[in-house]
Protein backbone atom coordinates (compact mmCIF):
# COMPACT_ATOMS: atom_id res chain seq x y z
CA UNK A 1 0.00 0.00 0.00
CA UNK A 2 1.11 3.56 -0.64
CA UNK A 3 0.00 7.11 -0.14
CA UNK A 4 -2.86 8.82 -1.93
CA UNK A 5 -2.29 12.53 -2.47
CA UNK A 6 -5.30 14.79 -2.91
CA UNK A 7 -4.90 18.30 -4.35
CA UNK A 8 -7.13 21.10 -5.57
CA UNK A 9 -7.25 21.62 -9.32
CA UNK A 10 -8.44 25.21 -9.63
CA UNK A 11 -8.20 28.13 -7.16
CA UNK A 12 -9.16 26.29 -3.97
CA UNK A 13 -12.74 25.78 -2.78
CA UNK A 14 -13.07 22.62 -4.91
CA UNK A 15 -14.53 20.45 -2.15
CA UNK A 16 -11.36 18.70 -0.98
CA UNK A 17 -12.79 18.35 2.52
CA UNK A 18 -15.76 16.39 1.23
CA UNK A 19 -13.60 14.00 -0.77
CA UNK A 20 -11.10 13.43 2.05
CA UNK A 21 -13.90 12.80 4.54
CA UNK A 22 -15.45 10.22 2.22
CA UNK A 23 -12.11 8.45 1.67
CA UNK A 24 -11.45 8.48 5.41
CA UNK A 25 -14.72 6.69 6.10
CA UNK A 26 -14.55 4.35 3.10
CA UNK A 27 -10.86 3.38 3.10
CA UNK A 28 -10.14 3.62 6.84
CA UNK A 29 -6.56 4.96 6.48
CA UNK A 30 -4.06 4.56 9.27
CA UNK A 31 -3.13 8.24 9.00
CA UNK A 32 -4.20 11.42 7.27
CA UNK A 33 -1.64 14.19 6.99
CA UNK A 34 -2.11 17.77 5.95
CA UNK A 35 0.40 19.59 3.77
CA UNK A 36 0.01 23.00 2.17
CA UNK A 37 0.08 26.42 3.76
CA UNK A 38 -1.83 26.76 7.01
CA UNK A 39 -5.06 28.13 8.51
CA UNK A 40 -5.71 30.38 5.50
CA UNK A 41 -7.37 27.34 3.88
CA UNK A 42 -10.73 26.19 5.20
CA UNK A 43 -12.22 22.77 4.51
CA UNK A 44 -15.87 21.88 5.11
CA UNK A 45 -17.00 18.38 6.04
CA UNK A 46 -20.66 17.33 6.20
CA UNK A 47 -21.44 13.92 7.66
CA UNK A 48 -24.73 12.58 9.04
CA UNK A 49 -26.21 16.05 8.72
CA UNK A 50 -23.47 17.73 10.79
CA UNK A 51 -21.35 20.46 9.19
CA UNK A 52 -17.75 20.75 10.39
CA UNK A 53 -15.42 23.57 9.34
CA UNK A 54 -11.68 22.97 9.65
CA UNK A 55 -8.62 25.14 9.14
CA UNK A 56 -5.86 23.05 10.74
CA UNK A 57 -6.80 19.41 11.30
CA UNK A 58 -7.08 17.01 8.34
CA UNK A 59 -10.63 16.46 7.09
CA UNK A 60 -10.25 12.75 7.96
CA UNK A 61 -10.95 13.76 11.57
CA UNK A 62 -14.42 12.20 11.27
CA UNK A 63 -12.87 8.72 11.28
CA UNK A 64 -11.97 8.27 14.94
CA UNK A 65 -9.48 5.48 14.12
CA UNK A 66 -7.35 7.62 11.79
CA UNK A 67 -4.30 9.44 13.16
CA UNK A 68 -4.19 13.14 12.29
CA UNK A 69 -0.88 14.73 11.31
CA UNK A 70 0.45 18.10 10.20
CA UNK A 71 3.56 18.02 8.03
CA UNK A 72 6.66 20.14 8.59
CA UNK A 73 5.73 22.48 5.74
CA UNK A 74 2.46 23.53 7.40
CA UNK A 75 2.13 26.72 9.43
CA UNK A 76 0.40 26.36 12.80
CA UNK A 77 -1.85 28.91 14.45
CA UNK A 78 -1.85 27.54 18.02
CA UNK A 79 -5.20 29.17 18.85
CA UNK A 80 -6.97 27.72 15.82
CA UNK A 81 -5.40 24.32 16.42
CA UNK A 82 -6.40 24.26 20.09
CA UNK A 83 -10.00 25.13 19.21
CA UNK A 84 -10.28 22.37 16.61
CA UNK A 85 -8.64 19.74 18.80
CA UNK A 86 -11.12 20.61 21.56
CA UNK A 87 -14.17 20.69 19.28
CA UNK A 88 -13.29 17.39 17.65
CA UNK A 89 -12.04 15.71 20.85
CA UNK A 90 -8.95 14.68 18.89
CA UNK A 91 -6.04 15.31 21.29
CA UNK A 92 -5.00 11.66 21.47
CA UNK A 93 -4.75 11.35 17.66
CA UNK A 94 -2.81 14.50 16.72
CA UNK A 95 0.86 14.57 15.71
CA UNK A 96 2.54 17.83 14.67
CA UNK A 97 5.95 17.83 13.08
CA UNK A 98 8.49 19.54 15.30
CA UNK A 99 9.50 21.81 12.41
CA UNK A 100 6.03 23.26 11.66
CA UNK A 101 6.28 27.05 11.54
CA UNK A 102 4.30 29.13 14.02
CA UNK A 103 1.99 32.04 13.17
CA UNK A 104 2.18 34.82 15.74
CA UNK A 105 0.14 37.99 16.26
CA UNK A 106 2.76 40.10 14.50
CA UNK A 107 2.28 37.97 11.37
CA UNK A 108 -1.48 38.51 11.44
CA UNK A 109 -0.98 42.27 11.84
CA UNK A 110 1.33 42.42 8.81
CA UNK A 111 -1.13 40.35 6.75
CA UNK A 112 -4.07 42.69 7.39
CA UNK A 113 -2.59 45.88 5.96
CA UNK A 114 -0.57 47.21 3.05
CA UNK A 115 0.28 45.43 -0.18
CA UNK A 116 -0.78 41.94 0.90
CA UNK A 117 -4.29 43.01 1.84
CA UNK A 118 -5.02 45.80 -0.64
CA UNK A 119 -3.36 44.41 -3.77
CA UNK A 120 -3.09 40.64 -3.41
CA UNK A 121 -6.26 40.23 -1.32
CA UNK A 122 -4.83 37.85 1.28
CA UNK A 123 -6.87 36.25 4.04
CA UNK A 124 -5.32 38.18 6.92
CA UNK A 125 -4.42 34.97 8.76
CA UNK A 126 -0.69 35.71 8.89
CA UNK A 127 0.45 32.87 6.68
CA UNK A 128 2.38 34.91 4.11
CA UNK A 129 4.40 36.91 6.65
CA UNK A 130 5.03 33.74 8.68
CA UNK A 131 6.37 31.94 5.61
CA UNK A 132 8.51 35.00 4.80
CA UNK A 133 10.02 34.89 8.29
CA UNK A 134 10.66 31.19 7.88
CA UNK A 135 12.62 31.82 4.69
CA UNK A 136 14.60 34.44 6.61
CA UNK A 137 15.27 31.84 9.36
CA UNK A 138 13.69 34.08 11.99
CA UNK A 139 10.45 32.17 12.67
CA UNK A 140 9.68 30.02 15.68
CA UNK A 141 8.78 26.38 15.07
CA UNK A 142 6.57 23.93 16.91
CA UNK A 143 9.36 22.43 19.03
CA UNK A 144 9.91 25.90 20.53
CA UNK A 145 6.42 26.12 22.08
CA UNK A 146 5.88 24.28 25.37
CA UNK A 147 2.10 24.41 24.88
CA UNK A 148 2.45 22.19 21.80
CA UNK A 149 4.86 19.67 23.32
CA UNK A 150 2.25 16.94 23.78
CA UNK A 151 1.61 16.89 20.02
CA UNK A 152 5.12 17.41 18.64
CA UNK A 153 7.06 14.63 16.95
CA UNK A 154 8.57 13.33 13.71
CA UNK A 155 5.75 13.24 11.17
CA UNK A 156 7.94 12.24 8.22
CA UNK A 157 9.45 9.36 10.16
CA UNK A 158 6.06 8.13 11.36
CA UNK A 159 4.47 8.33 7.90
CA UNK A 160 7.28 6.36 6.30
CA UNK A 161 7.06 3.71 9.04
CA UNK A 162 3.32 3.35 8.35
CA UNK A 163 3.95 3.00 4.62
CA UNK A 164 6.74 0.46 5.18
CA UNK A 165 4.22 -1.59 7.18
CA UNK A 166 1.78 -1.45 4.22
CA UNK A 167 -0.51 1.02 5.95
CA UNK A 168 -2.66 3.47 4.01
CA UNK A 169 -2.00 7.21 4.19
CA UNK A 170 -4.11 10.09 2.89
CA UNK A 171 -2.16 13.25 2.09
CA UNK A 172 -4.39 16.32 2.07
CA UNK A 173 -3.42 19.42 0.15
CA UNK A 174 -4.75 22.93 0.67
CA UNK A 175 -5.59 25.81 -1.65
CA UNK A 176 -5.62 24.99 -5.38
CA UNK A 177 -3.09 24.48 -8.15
CA UNK A 178 -3.47 27.98 -9.57
CA UNK A 179 -2.85 29.63 -6.23
CA UNK A 180 0.64 28.11 -6.29
CA UNK A 181 3.41 30.64 -5.76
CA UNK A 182 5.18 29.19 -8.82
CA UNK A 183 2.37 27.99 -11.10
CA UNK A 184 -0.42 30.44 -10.34
CA UNK A 185 -1.22 33.96 -11.58
CA UNK A 186 1.52 35.73 -9.62
CA UNK A 187 1.26 37.88 -7.53
CA UNK A 188 -2.33 36.78 -6.80
CA UNK A 189 -1.18 33.55 -5.21
CA UNK A 190 -0.49 31.98 -1.84
CA UNK A 191 2.94 32.04 -0.19
CA UNK A 192 4.30 28.68 -1.40
CA UNK A 193 3.81 25.94 -3.97
CA UNK A 194 0.73 23.77 -3.36
CA UNK A 195 0.95 21.21 -6.17
CA UNK A 196 1.24 17.48 -5.41
CA UNK A 197 5.04 17.45 -5.42
CA UNK A 198 5.19 20.26 -2.87
CA UNK A 199 2.54 18.64 -0.67
CA UNK A 200 4.65 15.46 -0.54
CA UNK A 201 7.69 17.53 0.38
CA UNK A 202 5.68 19.29 3.11
CA UNK A 203 4.88 16.02 4.86
CA UNK A 204 8.16 14.23 4.17
CA UNK A 205 7.39 11.42 1.73
CA UNK A 206 9.23 10.80 -1.53
CA UNK A 207 7.62 10.27 -4.95
CA UNK A 208 8.07 6.48 -4.89
CA UNK A 209 5.75 6.35 -1.86
CA UNK A 210 2.79 7.71 -3.85
CA UNK A 211 0.30 5.35 -5.50
CA UNK A 212 -2.28 7.88 -6.67
CA UNK A 213 -2.74 11.60 -7.09
CA UNK A 214 -6.37 12.67 -7.06
CA UNK A 215 -7.00 16.16 -8.42
CA UNK A 216 -10.28 17.70 -7.24
CA UNK A 217 -12.34 19.92 -9.51
CA UNK A 218 -15.66 21.54 -8.82
CA UNK A 219 -18.23 21.39 -11.62
CA UNK A 220 -17.67 25.12 -12.00
CA UNK A 221 -14.75 27.38 -11.01
CA UNK A 222 -14.58 29.75 -8.05
CA UNK A 223 -11.89 31.89 -6.47
CA UNK A 224 -11.64 34.29 -3.54
CA UNK A 225 -9.69 37.54 -3.62
CA UNK A 226 -7.96 39.27 -6.49
CA UNK A 227 -6.52 37.87 -9.70
CA UNK A 228 -7.74 36.72 -13.11
CA UNK A 229 -10.72 34.40 -13.54
CA UNK A 230 -11.47 33.50 -17.16
CA UNK A 231 -15.19 33.58 -18.00
CA UNK A 232 -16.11 35.24 -14.69
CA UNK A 233 -19.85 35.65 -14.22
CA UNK A 234 -21.55 38.74 -12.87
CA UNK A 235 -22.63 38.24 -9.24
CA UNK A 236 -26.34 38.20 -10.11
CA UNK A 237 -25.74 35.57 -12.82
CA UNK A 238 -23.73 33.40 -10.40
CA UNK A 239 -26.50 33.72 -7.83
CA UNK A 240 -29.16 32.76 -10.36
CA UNK A 241 -27.23 29.62 -11.23
CA UNK A 242 -26.77 28.75 -7.54
CA UNK A 243 -23.00 29.15 -7.80
CA UNK A 244 -22.55 32.00 -5.33
CA UNK A 245 -20.63 30.77 -2.29
CA UNK A 246 -19.01 32.21 0.82
CA UNK A 247 -15.41 31.39 1.78
CA UNK A 248 -14.89 29.41 5.01
CA UNK A 249 -11.98 31.48 6.35
CA UNK A 250 -12.74 35.05 5.26
CA UNK A 251 -16.51 35.07 4.74
CA UNK A 252 -15.95 36.76 1.37
CA UNK A 253 -18.17 35.92 -1.60
CA UNK A 254 -16.45 33.66 -4.10
CA UNK A 255 -16.25 34.76 -7.72
CA UNK A 256 -17.56 32.16 -10.17
CA UNK A 257 -17.05 30.96 -13.75
CA UNK A 258 -17.99 27.90 -15.83
CA UNK A 259 -15.81 24.77 -15.79
CA UNK A 260 -12.53 25.40 -17.60
CA UNK A 261 -11.16 22.39 -19.49
CA UNK A 262 -7.87 24.10 -20.36
CA UNK A 263 -7.15 24.91 -16.71
CA UNK A 264 -8.15 21.39 -15.72
CA UNK A 265 -5.74 19.93 -18.26
CA UNK A 266 -2.93 22.13 -16.99
CA UNK A 267 -3.64 21.07 -13.39
CA UNK A 268 -3.62 17.41 -14.41
CA UNK A 269 -0.17 17.84 -15.94
CA UNK A 270 1.31 19.88 -13.08
CA UNK A 271 0.17 17.35 -10.48
CA UNK A 272 0.75 14.12 -12.47
CA UNK A 273 -2.84 13.31 -11.56
CA UNK A 274 -4.02 9.72 -11.92
CA UNK A 275 -7.68 10.31 -11.03
CA UNK A 276 -10.23 13.12 -10.90
CA UNK A 277 -12.71 13.83 -8.14
CA UNK A 278 -15.55 16.07 -9.33
CA UNK A 279 -17.72 17.86 -6.78
CA UNK A 280 -21.00 19.78 -6.90
CA UNK A 281 -22.32 18.00 -9.98
CA UNK A 282 -25.78 18.64 -8.51
CA UNK A 283 -25.21 22.40 -8.81
CA UNK A 284 -25.05 21.97 -12.60
CA UNK A 285 -27.55 19.12 -12.88
CA UNK A 286 -30.01 19.36 -9.95
CA UNK A 287 -31.66 16.08 -10.89
CA UNK A 288 -28.44 14.33 -9.86
CA UNK A 289 -28.78 15.41 -6.22
CA UNK A 290 -27.98 12.57 -3.81
CA UNK A 291 -27.28 9.94 -6.48
CA UNK A 292 -24.75 7.25 -5.56
CA UNK A 293 -24.91 5.14 -8.75
CA UNK A 294 -23.33 6.46 -11.96
CA UNK A 295 -25.89 4.86 -14.27
CA UNK A 296 -28.66 6.80 -12.50
CA UNK A 297 -27.21 10.15 -13.52
CA UNK A 298 -28.94 12.13 -16.23
CA UNK A 299 -27.50 11.56 -19.74
CA UNK A 300 -26.34 15.20 -19.88
CA UNK A 301 -24.43 14.76 -16.63
CA UNK A 302 -22.77 11.58 -17.84
CA UNK A 303 -21.82 13.39 -21.04
CA UNK A 304 -20.25 16.22 -19.04
CA UNK A 305 -18.14 13.72 -17.10
CA UNK A 306 -17.11 11.90 -20.26
CA UNK A 307 -16.00 15.17 -21.86
CA UNK A 308 -13.72 15.79 -18.85
CA UNK A 309 -12.27 12.28 -19.07
CA UNK A 310 -11.71 12.57 -22.82
CA UNK A 311 -9.96 15.94 -22.48
CA UNK A 312 -7.80 15.02 -19.51
CA UNK A 313 -7.03 11.40 -20.36
CA UNK A 314 -7.67 10.13 -16.82
CA UNK A 315 -10.85 8.78 -15.20
CA UNK A 316 -13.32 10.68 -13.07
CA UNK A 317 -13.58 8.19 -10.22
CA UNK A 318 -15.28 10.17 -7.43
CA UNK A 319 -18.36 12.30 -8.13
CA UNK A 320 -19.99 14.49 -5.51
CA UNK A 321 -23.76 14.85 -5.80
CA UNK A 322 -24.43 16.81 -2.62
CA UNK A 323 -22.66 18.35 0.37
CA UNK A 324 -22.61 15.26 2.57
CA UNK A 325 -19.77 12.75 2.53
CA UNK A 326 -22.39 10.10 1.82
CA UNK A 327 -23.65 11.82 -1.35
CA UNK A 328 -20.98 10.50 -3.67
CA UNK A 329 -20.49 8.09 -6.55
CA UNK A 330 -17.38 5.93 -6.21
CA UNK A 331 -16.15 4.49 -9.52
CA UNK A 332 -12.69 3.45 -8.37
CA UNK A 333 -13.56 -0.22 -8.84
CA UNK A 334 -13.34 0.42 -12.58
CA UNK A 335 -9.60 0.95 -12.15
CA UNK A 336 -9.07 -2.59 -10.87
CA UNK A 337 -8.12 -4.78 -13.77
CA UNK A 338 -9.25 -8.45 -13.64
CA UNK A 339 -6.43 -10.96 -13.34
Amino acid sequence: MGATVLVGGFFGDEGKGKIISYLALKDNPVAAVRGGVGPNAGHTVVVSGQEIKLRMLPSAVINHRTRLMLGAGVLIDPLVLADEVRRMDAADRVLIDRMCGIIEEAHRDRDRTGHLKSVVGTTGTGTGPANADRVLRSARVAKDLPDLSRYVGDVAGELNRILEDDGTVLVEGTQGTFLSLYHGAYPYVTSKDVTASAICSDVGIGPKRVDDVIVVFKAYVTRVGEGPLEGELRPDDAMQRGWQEVAVVTGRTRRAAPFNLALARRATILNSATQVALTKLDAIYPECKGKTIFEELAPEARGFIKSIEDHLGIPVTLIGTGPSAEELIDRRALLVQPE
